[in-house]
């Protein structure tokens, strides 16, 4: 990095961790109010206010490249500094395809409208630089804030209470809108799920598919969710459904440098 970069790099270091701080206070405060929902321990102490609601998150975006790259040859330094600039960015998780090696994220943003904007804007120019295809969703985060929360997502605020080792992407081809989702009975079955430590539930935009972005203890256990009991839910569903399979070990360095709620 050349000296004249230094100053734009402690710029969007110091926004960064005007980030993590104001997350932080979030995360007390909802972990409070889902103190019912006893799947995760909650954090207690900590008050809102209006700059803190701001920064909890509007949407999120799944992105996928169709490319087979180890992960250390990925140049994801480069691409956070960019990814950080885009407007409404709040954090993101890096996710490296288990087998196929695939590169993508699930990313959290305060508005729909600015997650709209880096699908159809800066994602597709990421991916034409690749000289690849590409994969984007766009979900409605606030619909789906309650039941997330009560199985024990850190994206809003629930600590996690273990490093994940695997993420696991899932997508049901459905159109039911999230307050019609019978998810307060699929909870209680999916907290039995051996290894899953967080679900965030994902709702999606226009189209109301259902699925979501679960965090697992290891790699195993993961595969064995999505190759063996995802595929049974589906079938009861008479719907066609996507999962994905990602190492989490792999991308830990990157996605704690975007600030990713995994990781503690």
């Amino acid at each position: 990095m050349t000296n004249t970069d230094t100053p734009h790099r402690e710029t969007v270091n110091e926004t960064m961790r005007r980030r993590a701080f104001l997350q932080t206070a979030t995360a007390a405060a909802v972990a409070l109010a889902a103190s019912g929902a006893g799947f995760r321990p909650a954090i207690a102490g900590s008050t809102n206010n209006g700059k803190d609601i701001a920064m909890s998150p509007g949407a999120f975006v799944y992105t996928e490249l169709q490319i087979s790259v180890p992960f250390d040859q990925v140049p994801w330094k480069r691409i956070n500094i960019s990814v950080q600039e885009q407007p409404g960015f709040l954090n993101k998780t890096w996710l490296s395809g288990l087998s196929n090696q695939s590169a993508g994220g699930i990313y959290a943003f305060d508005s729909i409208e600015n997650a709209q904007k880096f699908v159809t804007g800066y994602f597709p120019a990421e991916a034409a630089a690749f000289g690849v295809a590409q994969t984007t969703r766009v979900f409605d985060a606030a619909a789906v804030r309650e039941a997330s929360m009560d199985i024990g997502s850190p994206h809003f605020g629930v600590p996690m209470a273990a490093k994940p080792g695997a993420f696991v992407y899932t997508e049901v081809q459905v159109d039911v809108p999230f307050d019609k989702a019978p998810w307060a009975e699929r909870n209680p079955v999916l907290k039995q799920q051996k290894g899953l430590l967080a679900k965030t539930w994902l709702s999606g935009v226009n189209a109301h598919t259902i699925g979501g972005i679960d965090a697992f203890d290891t790699v195993e256990n993961a595969i064995a969710f999505a190759v063996q009991d995802f595929p049974n839910t589906a079938r009861k569903m008479n719907a066609a459904f996507y999962t994905r399979v990602f190492d989490a070990d792999a991308t830990s360095e990157a996605s704690r440098a975007m600030n990713s709620p995994y990781y503690g």
